[in-house]
């Protein structure tokens, strides 16, 4: 209950306020977003397989997001950040769909 109420505050507050990304930061969003996505699926598996630890969400949800900025990052300052970014996209994508497929097998036994 309290997660769903956080959620709309976020919401009223993101659309109300309008924040920007710094341009400086902007290459490093959707990383972010893909990363946090990761990681909320991952959570909501580990819900369904009630092996759901909430600091452990926090850590994975937050060190997900800094570890993927940074590889981006050191992939701008080598000269390979396309390419980086491309892997850290795959590499989250996989284990996105892995978890989604895992609650798909878990709520519809498919």
């Amino acid at each position: 209950m309290i997660a769903v109420l956080a959620l709309i505050v976020g919401v009223v507050l993101g659309i109300v306020l309008d924040p920007t990304v710094p341009v400086a930061l902007q290459p490093y969003l959707p990383i972010a977003v893909v990363a946090a996505l990761d990681a909320v699926f991952g959570g909501v598996r580990a819900k369904l397989d009630g092996v759901f630890d909430d600091k452990q969400f926090v850590i994975s949800f937050i060190s997900n997001v800094l570890v993927a900025g940074l590889i981006v990052y050191l992939g701008d300052q080598l000269g390979v950040g396309g390419q980086l970014s491309t892997g850290v996209v795959v590499v989250l994508g996989v284990r996105i769909f892995g978890n989604v497929a895992a609650i798909r097998r878990h709520l519809f036994r498919a």
